[in-house]
């Protein structure tokens, strides 16, 4: 039987076991889990938080990272800035990048989630306001989220992947994770 672990990834971590790159040791996926054989089923940037799945099951890796499944995954994403929903607009039907045109992603503006604290905290402007998007695509491009507000005008000042396909990071706190 696969395994499968849902691990809310903190915020400068790396999404590997290693840090092979760095003169100086950065947090990895083992300083939290020590569970032989599992693997992470895609990525999430050092900068960015959230449910990340591993998994000891090859093809079941391949279904939730390869961009041709379209598993759908979610973000909680705090914007520089004031976007009306006219602006995600660009978002829904695709966003042209420096790789190319995106798929049509969901995006809708939502309250404040109530979400953990980040360390360190994200900067505060009192001059410049900030507003919460939730975005879903279903494809998985380097920096996709990041890349596609900021080509919308508004830069992304912290990400929180909340959801993949039916899993959520419904009651892990920061560096916890469970089996699903």
């Amino acid at each position: 039987m696969a395994r499968l672990i849902l691990f809310n990834k903190p915020f400068g971590v790396l999404s590997q076991f290693t840090d092979a790159k760095s003169p100086s040791p950065r947090a990895t996926l083992s300083d939290f889990i020590d569970l032989p054989g599992v693997y992470p089923a895609g990525r999430l940037d050092r900068d960015s938080e959230g449910l990340l799945l591993l998994t000891d099951d090859g093809r079941l890796q391949a279904r939730i990272a390869n961009p041709r499944h379209k598993m759908a995954k979610t973000y909680l994403v705090q914007v520089e800035g004031a976007p009306t929903e006219a602006d995600l607009g660009p978002i829904r039907r695709g966003v042209t990048l420096k790789d190319g045109p995106t798929r049509p992603a969901k995006a809708r503006l939502i309250a404040p989630p109530n979400l953990w604290e980040r360390v360190p905290p994200v900067r505060f402007r009192k001059s410049v306001p900030d507003t919460w998007v939730e975005i879903t695509i279903t494809e998985g491009r380097n920096r996709q989220v990041r890349r596609m507000t900021a080509a919308i005008g508004f830069p992304t000042l912290r990400l929180v992947r909340w959801q993949i396909g039916d899993w959520t990071l419904e009651g892990l706190a920061p560096g916890d994770w469970r089996e699903a």
